[in-house]
C-alpha cells in the first residue's frame, strides 16, 4: 500500500475551504496502482460469493467496476438525481460540506444478491449511509462496504451499520 500512497495526492480546499481532498485520479491513472488496487480489493471478497458490486457516483464507478470485473459480479451505479433512465429510488444524506441526494435503479439489486457497495473515501459515511439503506430496502442476502481510503480522524465509521463488514485499503 505504500506504493499507492505515494500517488495519492491532496489537494487542500477542495471542494470547499479547510477540507484536504485525498485525489485518487493520480492513483487511477497509474497502471501498477490501478492493478494493485483491483488485486487487492477482489482478494477481499473473493470467497464470499458477491453477485453485484454498488458503485458511488462518481469515483466509487471506477474501483467499483474493477473490483466487478474481478469478481465476475454485475455492476450497479449508484447515481446523483437524474442521471439513471428507469425507475429509482433515492435518499437525501448530508455530506462534510453539504448535502445531496443519491438514486438507484428500483430493480438494480434482488433477494438472492450479495453486495459490495464500494466508493473511493469513507469520510463522514454519509454517502455510504445512504447507499447502504437503498440496497437494504432491496432485501440482498448480504451487504458488505468498501473503501479504497479512510478518513479516521472523521469517524466516518460510526455513521455506518455496526453489524455490516466494512473495509478500507488505506486508512489515515
Amino acid at each position: 500500500m505504500e506504493y499507492i500512497k505515494s500517488k495519492i495526492r491532496d489537494v487542500v480546499d477542495f471542494p470547499s475551504k479547510g477540507i484536504v481532498f485525498k485525489d485518487l485520479t493520480t492513483v487511477f491513472k497509474d497502471p501498477r496502482a490501478l492493478h494493485i488496487i483491483g488485486w487487492d480489493l477482489s482478494q477481499v471478497y473473493r470467497d464470499k460469493g458477491v453477485t453485484k458490486v454498488v458503485g458511488i457516483e462518481s469515483r466509487g464507478f471506477i474501483g467499483g467496476s474493477i473490483l466487478a470485473f474481478e469478481l465476475g459480479a454485475g455492476f450497479v451505479p449508484a447515481r446523483k438525481p437524474g442521471k439513471l433512465p428507469a425507475d429509482v429510488i433515492c435518499a437525501e444524506y448530508a455530506k462534510e460540506y453539504g448535502v445531496d441526494v443519491i438514486e438507484m435503479h428500483r430493480d438494480a439489486i434482488g433477494p438472492d444478491d450479495i453486495v459490495v457497495i464500494h466508493d473511493d473515501v469513507l469520510a463522514t459515511g454519509g454517502t455510504m449511509k445512504a447507499a447502504y439503506d437503498l440496497v437494504k430496502s432491496m432485501g440482498p442476502k448480504k451487504i458488505y462496504i468498501n473503501f479504497i481510503i479512510e478518513l479516521s480522524a472523521l469517524k466516518g465509521r460510526q455513521n455506518l451499520p455496526a453489524d455490516v463488514e466494512v473495509t478500507s485499503l488505506i486508512a489515515y
